[in-house]
């Protein structure tokens, strides 16, 4: 249903531009919970600012005819990503106090009330994780090491089902207690909402993904594994 990841060299590192779908990795997780649900099934998601898969769920809904409910913090200005998650068709229920606990609260109470469908943070499901996988065997790449940049950990554990026998790291941005398997982790030091000092040569979200070119430029091996999640 999504395209095969597409694969580019850059600076001697392989990088899976998954970037170049409009909602990005997540949109590969999202399609495999969405897909065999009735039309019109509502699916309710609780947002970070500024997460990508508030965008990811707009467009799996656009996608197969089913409806997308973002709660995230109630801002002064919207973040990007989820003006473009409105753009998208998603319908953004802004929440005052905006702690993620409390957003998720009232996510899971309004998915209750309205029989919806709740998305877990992170797309955290094993279908999801399943869907992910199969992607990234799909690329034909065999990598002895494997990057990514963390929020939940679900990319770097699904990329791990997928290549066991490689070593993988993992920058760590915003929630530092996410699980992320075996991976070797590395904290960055900036707030989530902070943007990377040091951009790669291709597109890349600049508060997330973009976060892990400093350390891949100073440590990957030849040949290494760059997953970009979106830009």
């Amino acid at each position: 249903m999504l395209p095969r990841p597409i694969v580019q060299t850059h600076a001697g590192v392989q990088v899976v531009r998954d970037d170049l779908l409009p909602g990005g990795t997540k949109m590969r997780a999202i399609v495999a919970l969405m897909q065999h649900a009735g039309a019109g099934t509502e699916f309710v998601y609780a947002s970070p600012a500024q997460g990508y898969a508030q965008l990811a769920l707009a467009h799996c809904a656009r996608m197969l005819g089913h409806r997308a409910t973002v709660f995230t913090a109630a801002r002064k200005q919207q973040h990007p990503l989820t003006l473009a998650a409105a753009q998208a068709g998603a319908k953004v229920v802004p929440v005052s106090c905006g702690y993620l606990s409390v957003v998720q609260a009232r996510a899971r109470a309004y998915a209750t009330e309205q029989r919806a469908r709740l998305v877990s943070f992170g797309a955290e499901d094993a279908l999801c994780m399943q869907a992910i996988a199969a992607a990234a065997r799909s690329t034909g790449l065999d990598p002895a090491e494997v990057w990514s940049v963390a929020g939940s950990g679900v990319l770097t554990r699904a990329l791990q089902q997928a290549w066991p026998q490689a070593r993988f790291v993992a920058v760590v941005v915003g929630k530092q207690g996410c699980d992320t398997g075996r991976a070797r982790r590395i904290i960055h030091p900036l707030p989530f909402e902070r943007h990377a000092k040091v951009l790669p040569p291709f597109p890349s979200a600049p508060g997330y993904d973009a976060k892990a070119w400093e350390y891949i430029r100073a440590e990957a091996a030849p040949g290494a594994v760059f997953w970009n999640v979106g830009a």
